[in-house]
Formats: C-alpha cells, structure tokens, sequence
C-alpha cells in the first residue's frame, strides 16, 4: 500500500470515529450550577443555575442549589468559554501563499487542519473559540476564519464566521528570507520586500491600487475586493505589530487612508507587545488591541519588550482589549493564566474575564453567538474549582455547543 493510500485510510478512520463520537453523544441539555455565574456582562449570579437545551443557553436563574443525576453538573465557578484571537494554531505554511506577498484573496478556512491534536488542549483549557490565520510570512496574508476549538468534524461544521478579518503584518517576519535579487534571481525569495520600509509600501501600494480599482475592472486583481472591504470598513484590518516602530506604522497607514479619503479602515492591532510606549498615539487610534503573552521576563517576539501593566493601560485608554496565549498548551501559560498575569498588573477581575470573552467576540463580530452568558448564545461554558484565573483554581469542565469536552464529574 502506497504513503498516499495509508495516510488517505488513516484520514478516513478519524473522520469516522468522530462522526460516530459525536452520533453517539446526543446530550446537549444540561443544567449547569455554579456558586458563582460570571456571565460577562457585568453580572455576578451567586447559587446560578444555567440552562442548556440542544446547544443553546436557555436562561440563568440564581438562588438555586442545583441538582442531580446525567443532565447536572456542577463546580464553584462558571464563565463563558474563552476566546483567542491569535491562537496560532490549525494553520501551518500550507496556508501561506509562497508566489506573491501579498495575498488578500487567499482563505485560511480552505486550510485549517481540525484534527490537529492541540486543539484538544484548547478546548479542554477552556478556549472554546479560536480565530485562525495564516502564518505570517506575508504582508497580507489572507482571511482568518473563527471555529469552536471542538466539534464535528469538518472546518464547516466548526465554523463561527468565515473570512472574519483581512490579516497582516509589519515588522520582521514578513520579509524573512527574502533577498534582493542582482541579475538573474537565483531562487524563489529573491524578491521584495528585504526590509520594513517594504513591508510598509507593499502594505500601502495594495489598498491604492485596491482604491484605485474601484469601479475598474480593468484595474481590478485578485484581492482587490478584500482591500476594499477594509477601507469600507465592513472587514477589520488584524496586523500583526509587536515592536512600537510597527504600532506606530500601522496606525500612520490608518490615519492616511483617512486623511486621503480612500477609507475608514477598522484596525486590529495583534501582538502588540509595546503598546504600552506611546499610550497618546494609541489612544488616538482608536485601535482594539490584541496582547501577546506575557513573558516572565518581559522580552518577546521581534525584540520587543512588554510590562506586566500592559493590560491595564491599554483598557484605561477605553481601547477594546483581548489577551491571547498563542495557542500555548503549558498550564503556566495558556489563556486563563494570562488574565491573571493581566489582573496582576492592575487589571480588575471583570475586565480581565471580559479580556478573553466577550471583548474578542466583539471584535471580530461573533459576540451574537460566543462570549457571554446569554439566553440564545451558545451553550459555550467553562466550569472552575475556584475564582477563575487565581493560581490556586482550575479548570475541571469545559461545554461547547452544549457537549461536554471535559467532565468535571469525578469517576469512579
């Protein structure tokens, strides 16, 4: 039997012992106690009780004691699943476009690899919902797509919104290996850009030539109609900006596209490590920001440097903020951890807990269905053992879409 055969049958067996997994659990209705509800939305209900019924939350009612038997779970806390914007993970260089460097047309959602295995370690953390992109080693790489971390299987059956955001990125990476090319290119990264001024013009040329193709056909290319959706404003613009050099480009391209008349764009600063150094320029921006995780020593990506209070003072601008973990599995830094980190360095529970649910849904325009703990919502839960985030809690349960991915349940 060829390699091509075996890994198609290996790939046939996993899809269908998914499909039977979740043929065979139909339970979706639950009612879920906690002592505390932290719904996200401001509200705390002591002695809550919600209700699931086929995947949906149906309400919450407080002063209950809970109950019994399969359809009852219970846990000291219960939050809203969490959500990460940059989670880094389902969508390696196969997604990337190697032929141009900027590739707006180009969809992560054709790409995403469900069975990959750390999505089981999302989940079971309690992110429940992931916004994917293509690796950044293009200036424009594409459009991200949200999924539920867990589910039937399929990118389709997982998805919460397709080609939710246009990403990019400034900085280092998306010149990485490319080199001028004298005479006769010798490979194929013998081209532009080499530098961050390049990254920066072949950032601004698209979305002239994309302005400059409207109502053109002639003029028209693939992508152009992305670009567009971003200066109409009806598709935020997520670059990846870790150094305050790339904060500060990203936000001078947003004020010229205004400035020229060319468009409003919606801006998603991610990874922005260094947010912190000019706190009236990002003010001004109106920018939501997306925070890295925190390192211990304070150095990260691209030789930038962040401080513990970063959370805090990106929210006290009345900037919309998100934490994200990048995808990590180490229990000392996955996303619940970095709202502690946040809460740490000022941060108030609330706004963390808001950090990494509803604040990220909204961004991305998928708070309808994720984020809170609303009648209608997804029956998206996280059960703890504890005050969420504190180091001495856990997370004993995770529900998404009303199935159970972690029982907090102890066996016997």
């Amino acid at each position: 039997m060829s390699t091509a055969m075996r890994s198609a049958l290996a790939a046939g067996l996993v899809l269908a012992c998914s499909a039977g997994l979740f043929a065979q659990e139909e339970q979706r209705d639950w009612k879920i106690f906690g002592e505390k509800v932290y719904t996200a939305t401001g509200d705390v209900i002591e002695n809550g009780t919600v209700a699931v019924a086929g995947g949906k939350i149906r309400g919450v009612t407080g002063g209950t004691r809970g109950g019994d038997g399969k359809n009852s779970l219970r846990a000291a806390a219960v939050t809203p699943g969490m959500v990460d914007l940059s989670v880094r993970v389902g969508a390696g260089t196969d997604s990337v476009e190697q032929s141009r460097e900027v590739a707006p047309d180009m969809r992560t959602a054709e790409s995403v690899d469900v069975f990959d295995v750390d999505w089981d370690v999302q989940a079971r953390s309690g992110v429940t919902t992931a916004l994917v992109c293509a690796p950044d080693f293009d200036v424009i790489g594409g459009l991200g797509v949200v999924v539920k971390t867990a589910g039937p299987s399929g990118v389709r059956a997982r998805t919460v919104k397709a080609d939710a955001v246009l990403r990019g990125a400034i900085g280092s990476q998306p010149s990485f290996r490319n080199h001028p090319a004298f005479g006769r290119p010798d490979d194929f990264f013998s081209r532009r850009p080499t530098t961050r001024m390049g990254v920066e013009w072949e950032l601004r040329k698209a979305f002239y030539d994309a302005a400059a193709a409207r109502g053109s056909d002639e003029r028209a290319f693939p992508g152009s109609d992305e670009l567009r959706s971003v200066l109409e404003g009806t598709r935020p613009l997520m670059l990846q900006t870790w150094t305050t050099q790339d904060i500060r480009t990203a936000i001078f391209f947003k004020e010229e596209m205004e400035s020229e008349g060319l468009g409003h764009p919606r801006l998603i600063l991610d990874a922005a490590a260094e947010a912190w150094k000019e706190p009236d320029l990002l003010a001004r921006s109106g920018a939501a920001v997306v925070l890295p995780p925190y390192p211990l020593d304070g150095r990260t990506s691209d030789n930038s440097f962040m401080t513990l209070d970063s959370a805090k003072l990106v929210h006290d601008l009345g900037l919309p903020l998100a934490l994200s973990a990048h995808g990590s599995g180490d229990p000392a830094a996955r996303l619940d951890r970095q709202a502690g980190f946040a809460m740490r360095g000022g941060l108030s529970f609330e706004a963390a807990l808001q950090a990494v649910t509803i604040a990220p849904a909204r961004m991305v325009g998928v708070d309808d269905r994720v984020g809170s703990i609303e009648a209608g919502k997804d029956a998206d839960l996280v059960l703890w053992s504890g005050t969420p985030f504190e180091t001495s809690s856990r997370v004993i349960g995770v529900v998404i879409d009303g199935r159970l991915v972690l029982d907090p349940r102890p066996t016997e």
